[in-house]
């Protein structure tokens, strides 16, 4: 057999051991329904966000990450909840903790100051990483908010 055909085929039984493994695993109920719920409320150029992050099952999470970004720029050098860390000036990335399947984690409140005075923003929430699990229903753990200058909640 040529060079060229062995190293091929050693691709071909690499990639096959990768997706059956990742298929096993799977199978094993490596299984997570990650769903993130709370509101957001901006007033007089700060941004608030309450957020409550659950696992439907079947599998315990060890860890999550939630990504928090907002259509506007925040005001810099604001402290954030030992917990998070800033992406960039509109993107704050939080940890969750250990998410236990059919649990939830405390709330995460978040209050910041935006870098101007936004009569609108958008905000955007969503699962960055789920310590592998699969979730076969993202719908409920990523949301788009349009949150008007009123400082109501807006749910999600």
């Amino acid at each position: 057999m040529s060079v060229m055909r062995k190293a091929l085929l050693g691709v071909a039984l690499a990639a096959a051991v990768v997706l059956g493994a990742g298929e096993s695993a799977r199978a094993v109920g490596h299984e997570a329904d990650l769903a993130h719920h709370g509101h957001v409320s901006l007033w007089e150029g700060r941004v608030g966000v309450l957020l409550v992050s659950e696992n439907h099952g079947p599998s315990d999470v060890s860890q999550a990450t939630v990504r928090i970004s907002f259509s506007e720029p925040l005001a810099g050098g604001q402290p954030l909840p030992p917990t998070c860390l800033w992406g960039s000036d509109r993107v704050v990335v939080c940890r969750t903790g250990a998410l236990r399947a059919a649990g939830a984690v405390d709330a995460l409140a978040l209050d910041l100051r935006t870098a101007g005075s936004a009569d609108e923003m958008t905000v955007d929430i969503g699962t960055l990483w789920s310590d592998g699990a699969v979730d076969d229903n993202p719908r409920n753990d990523r949301h788009r908010v349009l949150v008007l200058a009123t400082g109501d909640p807006y749910v999600f």
